[in-house]
């Protein structure tokens, strides 16, 4: 199961780790190059919370976001 927001579906992102080379122009080389990249996931601040959803308390990851905002009723 992918961890998720119960509230705003917010999920893991997609990035790259670049790796770069060389002395960069402002201390006197010619400048850095990207040698290589990896992809990488970025995630969400997500919290364990027990809630209440359509009338029945139940146990969900919230993003702290949602949290913050208070878009919910604690059970």
């Amino acid at each position: 199961m992918l961890k998720k927001c119960a509230l705003c579906k917010k999920g893991e992102l997609k990035g790259k780790i670049v790796t770069r080379k060389g002395q960069y122009k402002a201390k006197g080389g010619t400048g850095s190059k990207i040698s290589r990249w990896t992809m990488r996931k970025f995630f969400p601040n997500l919290q364990k919370m027990r809630i209440i959803i359509d009338g029945h308390p139940k146990k969900v990851y919230i993003c702290t976001k949602c949290i913050k905002k208070g878009k919910f009723r604690k059970a």
